[in-house]
Parts: C-alpha cells; structure tokens; sequence
C-alpha cells in the first residue's frame, strides 16, 4: 500500500474520488504516506484484521526466491517482502528494497537492520527505474500500484528490468463481489476513516486510502495491463473473496 507517483505536466488525474493535477498528486500522495508511515502496519492489521500477513505469505510462496536469485522488492515500504527475499536469496543473492516515499523507506530499512538484515535500500520511482534491462529475477510490488500515476508505464519498467524467465508479482486490494459490496463499502468508508483517526490521528489519509483502492482497475483490468506490458502467462488469486488479488506474469 505503499506510495509510487509520477511527476509529469498539465494533465490530470484521481487522487481517491478527487480529479487533480499529476503534479498536484505527487505531493498529495506523498502528504499521506509520511502521515501514516510510523503507524502503518498497526493500521494495515486494523484495515485488514491480520489478514494482509496471510496474503504476504501467499505472495512470497509465489514468488519462489531460491538462494542467488536477483530479487526487486517495488514500493517495499516497512519491508515485509523483502525481509524474506533477503533470508530466501542468501548471501550469493542480491535484493533491493525500495519506496519512492523516504518516510516509508526508512521506516522498512530500520526494520530490516533491526532483524539483521542488510540489503541495498534506494529511494525509487517505479515508473522511471534505474536498473538495467534484464537484470532481476523477480520484481514484486505489493499494496504500491494502486497509487502510481502511470501504472502502465511502471508495469512496462518492471518487465524491463526482468531477466527473460523471471516473474513480476503484484499484490494489491481488488473487488469483492457484489453481494459484498455494501458491507465492504461500509467498512472502507465508515469505520476505516474513524479507525485512522482513533490510531494515528488521520481520518482523511485512511479515507483517501479507501477511495485509491476503488480507483484500482479490478482483477481482469489489472491481468489485461500486464499483459499490454508484455507479459505472458498472466493469472490471479483473489484473496479472501477478491479483498486483494495476487496477479503474477512472466517474461519470455
């Protein structure tokens, strides 16, 4: 759920419901993110009731990091994937963890040395990487896409950096069916933003955060983008009734 943005001229864009200015945006999103980042997993186990520890899990299985694999964790944020991409990959491995949001990054980086883990961390725009072609075995984002300006420009940087092979595995909150809907919206809309403000004195970040997640492009959207971008064998998991999805695509 971390914060990836774009800085460009004179079009606009969605910042949750609101249509703003793309570089309007890029502050905005980033107000949020440095708002929540010292309270973001107490938040993002109140948002999901635990449940986003369950779908990271999941993430990581998919994602099969073996020992010297080359492994790009994308809005990594306090560093959960890449916490154990760090211990799957081992010292002949080589794992970045990067954020665009510096609030969120060294939030991630403490919690990585904290545990002993030391890793390349980089202050980093998903849609303008600075990696080679062809140069990771895996890339992952997880709860990032959602708020990037330009999604198809960073899933177009992500198969970039891929090595032929490799996987890109995007976890982020989906569409639960319609009969779910109303009890769901009245979770996100009523009792999120009182959540947010009752834990980390923010109402209208969790509000907002609520609104990005309606904004996504649901599951089928998300797997014809990917494979616009060029990947092949696009499939996904939806999570606990399509409240997250799991998308992963190959490059060949």
């Amino acid at each position: 759920m971390s914060e990836q943005v774009n800085k460009t001229d004179g079009t606009t864009t969605h910042f949750g419901y609101t249509t703003v200015a793309e570089e309007e945006k890029v502050h905005k999103v980033a107000e949020v993110f440095h708002s929540v980042a010292a309270k973001y997993d107490v938040m993002n186990d109140l948002m999901s009731a635990g449940l986003h520890r369950i779908w990271k899990i999941f993430t990581i299985a998919q994602a099969g990091v073996r020992p010297g694999f080359r492994v790009l964790d994308i809005a990594g944020g306090t560093g959960d994937l890449a916490k154990e991409f760090v211990k799957q990959a081992g010292k002949t491995g080589e794992v970045w963890h990067t954020d665009i949001n510096e609030s969120m990054l060294r939030v991630g980086r403490d919690r990585l040395l904290n545990k002993g883990l030391i890793t390349p961390t980089l202050l980093c725009d998903a849609e303008k990487l600075p990696f080679p072609d062809n140069y990771f075995d895996r890339v992952s984002v997880a709860f990032g896409l959602r708020n990037m300006t330009h999604k198809d420009q960073a899933l177009a940087e992500m198969r970039r950096v891929l090595k032929p092979g490799g996987k890109l595995l995007v976890l982020e909150f989906s569409k639960v069916p319609e009969v779910l809907q109303k009890p769901y919206d009245l979770y996100s809309f009523k009792v999120l933003p009182w959540l947010g403000q009752k834990i980390a004195n923010d109402a209208d970040s969790y509000r907002y955060l609520a609104e990005s997640i309606r904004m996504h492009p649901d599951q089928e959207t998300l797997k014809g983008m990917m494979q616009d971008a060029g990947l092949e064998r696009v499939q996904y998991f939806n999570l606990t009734a399509g409240v997250a999805a799991l998308h992963t695509g190959i490059k060949l």
